[in-house]
């Protein structure tokens, strides 16, 4: 699928891109090779293939929240270099 100037501007103006129009000759040369690309797959049979949102299958990577004991807090802030009212102090960042 060949892109005029016209497409290729107007694709820069969604993307909110400034484009010299070196570029915008440029970037739409390379912008209609992708989409011959893509032309060539649309040449496949996939009456067959079931639709996938992800090429592999997806599950959850997370353990199930337990109930556990913590570390005394006397014993986590026995290292810090400074610390008030049980926590850890650090410099202040903001202005």
């Amino acid at each position: 699928m060949k892109l005029n100037r016209e497409q290729v501007e107007h694709i820069a103006w969604l993307a909110r891109l400034r484009l010299s129009p070196e570029e915008v000759d440029r970037f739409g040369s390379q912008l209609s090779d992708i989409l011959e690309n893509f032309e060539t797959l649309n040449e496949l049979d996939t009456a067959d293939v079931a639709p996938a949102t992800h090429a592999i299958p997806l599950q959850n990577v997370f353990r199930e929240d337990e109930v556990a004991h913590s570390f005394p807090r006397d014993e986590i802030l026995a290292n810090a270099p400074r610390k008030e009212e049980g926590f850890f102090k650090v410099k202040a960042i903001l202005e």
